[in-house]
């Protein structure tokens, strides 16, 4: 075999591997040095296990990024393991030294292998499978149907989504994952399914719909492509347009949403009141609001902004992002 000049200077390198470890009990970090040539993080990690430590666990299947069982965490940022290439993290970090982590927001197993019990439970209250019609026998859709949730279909359960998640980092449990709301979307818009009704809606408003941040981690991790957080934004006007508007979280919609078309820019007096509602504007935000006012922030006599320059073009592109959402 004749190598490049590149292949064979690389080949005289090696990297430092920096993993995780735990064992059920104690938890540390360990080193190992891995020869630095074109590789995946998946076949980096199986040449440890196969050369230098039998223990090391990790989980792996097809190698292709067709399972999601080999997603990991390198220098921070969750990925597949098997279609993420050693070479491509060195040039993005600038070092030779890689630090593998477990996916964050799962139990640890084992090293490297996380505990997917729970998010699996968490998946049974969307019911994520179809209700076929009683009265029906055939299950024909047209291209639209079909492209009204197609791309929510290539989800491969790996959990880089809910590993990135900014509002799991800190959520106590209650918060659905990310792709668990991706299967309530990707069946609450089948056209097949009979209860295509709310039923999942009200799922995921009682797991906290409205608590997701819009960091967009879930989508621009997702190693697939799918663009959860716009799913999660469907979801929402779905629940609003069929009238589930109580809660915190539909108000601070509704009246987000009526202020800027109304100013174009947010009147932070309503928005508390209107969220929060005047009890709990006074036992949650009197001091703050002190504050702001004691600094020249807020002035409490003006209750509605003045409209900015050119509100009618923010009106026009409400009125134009109404054509284009047919959840509206």
């Amino acid at each position: 075999m004749v190598y490049s000049d590149r292949e064979t200077s690389l080949a005289q390198e090696n990297l430092c591997i920096a993993i995780a470890r735990f064992d059920g009990t104690k938890s540390w970090v360990q080193e190992y040095s891995c020869p630095r040539q074109p590789m995946t993080v998946l076949a980096c990690l199986n040449f440890i296990r196969e050369h230098q430590d039998q223990t090391l666990v990790f989980n792996e299947a097809c190698r292709h990024a067709i399972c999601g069982s080999c997603a990991v965490v390198v220098n921070g940022s969750a990925c597949l393991a098997c279609e993420t290439q050693v070479e491509d993290l060195i040039e993005l970090y600038e070092t030779t030294r890689l630090f593998l982590s477990p996916l964050r927001g799962f139990p640890v197993l084992r090293d490297l292998a996380v505990d997917f019990d729970a998010k699996v439970e968490q998946m049974q209250t969307v019911e994520p499978w179809l209700h076929a019609y009683t009265d029906r026998t055939d299950s024909c859709q047209s291209r639209e149907q079909l492209d009204r949730y197609e791309k929510a279909t290539e989800c491969i359960l790996c959990g880089i989504c809910a590993s990135s998640c900014c509002e799991m980092a800190f959520d106590e449990g209650g918060y659905l994952a990310p792709f668990v709301m991706n299967k309530a979307f990707r069946f609450e818009r089948d056209s097949r399914d009979e209860h295509g009704n709310g039923v999942r809606l009200k799922a995921v408003i009682a797991s906290d719909l409205w608590k997701c941040l819009h960091c967009q981690q879930c989508t621009t991790k997702c190693p697939k492509g799918i663009p959860v957080s716009e799913e999660i934004a469907t979801l929402r006007r779905q629940a609003l347009s069929r009238g589930f508007s109580e809660g915190m979280g539909p108000r601070h919609a509704r009246v987000f949403y009526n202020d800027a078309y109304k100013w174009g820019r947010l009147s932070e007096t309503e928005l508390a009141l209107v969220t929060e509602g005047p009890l709990g504007v006074l036992k949650n935000r009197v001091p703050f609001t002190m504050r702001m006012i004691a600094r020249g922030k807020m002035n409490p006599l003006k209750v509605h902004p003045p409209c900015v320059h050119g509100i009618e073009g923010v009106r026009t592109l409400y009125r134009f992002a109404q054509t284009m959402d047919e959840d509206t």
